[in-house]
């Protein structure tokens, strides 16, 4: 009894994998890119917001892979998709009643619209105290005496009444200032001016000392108007967080500093501000210092940043951006390598065709597909997507359309070198037919540009499926698609989540498929370490 023979690698396809094996780094991304793409096969046993198991009443039911109607599991009689997670929350699953539900590790799908109520305990208030600088006014005449005051009380500490008191013995100007109200007495033009002073018995108590701008009048003033502003210190300003439970979330340090008065009045405000979406808070007085207050409500609104149970954020739609680049990630690769495979096995016939028959043959191919490669490919694109409507198997065939091309002329190219060969005129002398000579013969001596090219058109595809997806002409929505993402991110550019994780998806993909194609052309290099000799 005779057994059919093992399969082998042939010895120079074995000298080349151990070429390519040797370069850890394309080995490694060979590795990492394979099993990314595993992954993405499986991605229902990761994400999914329908259960991986149900038992019900004794039964099994397997939602993920089956579709059962929602009468079901809950003898509605309707025949409409069950919603899982409320059914898994009513009391027919409660626990103890024998029935249970089993969800993925990630149960969020990349079609599932949350529901905003279920970010409620993400919510939280932040409430800013900002000192509030006190401003007063003094008028001043001609000696330096102040005339009027108004609100100046903080100013001048320890005196009931600064009326008729020298300016220069609480807040010392200096030449300058002096100058400048000199000017304005002698009825010149002069222009603003500021000046930071500290007081003369009390240095940490300091102001900003300013004049506006003076025009000349019609006679001379009698007195000229000063500003004080208080010099806040920005320590004295207050961040806090707070979650629904008014537990502080950050600032804590700061605010258990606070008199336990002023945390009082904090944590009312933040519980005011959980319950009534608009209130204007009155200032808090902290230490003598008046503080304007602010409480922010991070309102449930799409697109939301990354939380805990989101950790990628959610996209303008209320969908989970993890699991749509999850499922963007297996659909980008199987786009790219369905394509390449059919453009590479398209390129290769015609290519053949017209290297092994040459001539008049390969004359006429060569004119038609120059023809051809000078039509538009968007405006097909366009055409073909208006009257059939876009979707993965028609943008597949538009893009086959062309992409076959830039390999035809590399096979063609092997296939006029190889077929005058002596191996190839043995060949023809036997009588092997030429369609067995170009497959058995000449094809696996010329499959080193298919080999070499194969990665880096991967990547090519990937990137033109994103790139299409971004300008709108490529999967209908709502296909989870990295390029879609990316043309959220156009109209919430605020929203920094639509940018990094499907821009970094697609760096990671394209950068391992770069590093496979320089591990394969480099293993296929006949003279790996040669170098020019000058």
């Amino acid at each position: 009894m005779k057994f059919p023979r093992r399969w082998t690698l042939n010895p120079v396809a074995r000298k080349r994998w151990r070429r390519f094996r040797a370069n850890k780094r394309a080995f490694r991304s060979l590795v990492l890119l394979g099993g990314l793409y595993l992954l993405s096969l499986g991605a229902e046993l990761i994400c999914n917001n329908r259960p991986l198991l149900v038992i019900q009443e004794g039964r099994m039911y397997f939602p993920f892979l089956v579709y059962y109607p929602d009468d079901t599991f809950t003898g509605s009689g309707l025949q409409t998709r069950p919603d899982y997670k409320a059914i898994a929350r009513s009391e027919r699953f409660a626990e103890g009643s024998g029935n249970h539900m089993v969800f993925a590790l990630f149960p969020y799908g990349p079609y599932e619209i949350l529901d905003p109520d279920s970010l409620r305990d993400e919510e939280s208030v932040t409430v800013k105290l900002r000192p509030r600088p006190r401003v007063a006014s003094i008028s001043v005449d001609r000696e330096g005496r102040i005339t009027r005051a108004l609100a100046a009380e903080s100013f001048f500490p320890g005196q009931e009444g600064v009326t008729g008191s020298k300016l220069s013995i609480f807040w010392p100007v200096n030449e300058a200032f002096r100058d400048a109200m000199e000017a304005r007495f002698e009825n010149r033009e002069a222009g603003e001016i500021r000046m930071e002073l500290n007081h003369a018995a009390n240095p940490s108590l300091s102001a900003e000392l300013s004049m506006s701008r003076f025009r000349p009048r019609s006679r001379p003033p009698e007195d000229v108007r000063i500003t004080f502003r208080e010099q806040v210190d920005v320590g004295r300003a207050y961040s806090i967080v707070f979650n629904h439970a008014l537990e502080t979330i950050d600032g804590g340090d700061g605010f258990a500093k606070l008199p336990a008065k002023v945390q009082a009045q904090v944590r009312q405000l933040a519980e005011t501000r959980f319950r009534e979406p608009l209130f204007s808070p009155d200032p808090i007085e902290i230490a003598g210092v008046s503080h304007d207050v602010e409480a922010d409500l991070n309102d449930i609104q799409w697109p939301y940043p990354p939380v805990g149970k989101h950790w990628m954020g959610i996209d303008s739609a209320g969908r989970d951006v993890f699991a749509r680049i999850l499922y963007g990630l297996r659909i980008s690769m199987t786009f790219g390598l369905l394509l390449v495979s059919v453009t590479m096995l398209l390129g290769t016939l015609i290519g053949a065709i017209q290297g092994y028959y040459g001539g008049r043959t390969d004359m006429l191919g060569q004119r038609l597909i120059e023809i051809w490669s000078a039509v538009p490919f968007l405006y097909v694109m366009i055409l073909i997507g208006s009257v059939y409507g876009r979707g993965f198997g028609i943008l597949l065939f538009c893009y086959g359309l062309f992409n076959w091309i830039g390999i035809s002329y590399y096979m063609r190219a092997e296939f006029l070198r190889l077929r005058h060969r002596p191996f190839v005129e043995s060949a023809r002398c036997l009588g092997i037919p030429a369609h067995k000579i170009m497959l058995r013969h000449i094809l696996p001596n010329a499959l080193a540009p298919i080999i070499t090219f194969f990665p880096f058109s991967l990547v090519g595809a990937i990137d033109a499926l994103a790139v299409l997806d971004y300008l709108g002409f490529g999967l209908p929505p709502p296909t989870p698609s990295w390029g879609e993402l990316l043309h959220q991110a156009q109209s919430f550019r605020w929203a920094w989540w639509l940018i990094l994780y499907p821009t970094a998806a697609l760096f990671v993909v394209m950068l391992l498929g770069v590093f496979i194609g320089e591990g394969v052309r480099d293993a296929n290099d006949p003279k790996p370490f040669s170098r020019m000799v000058g």
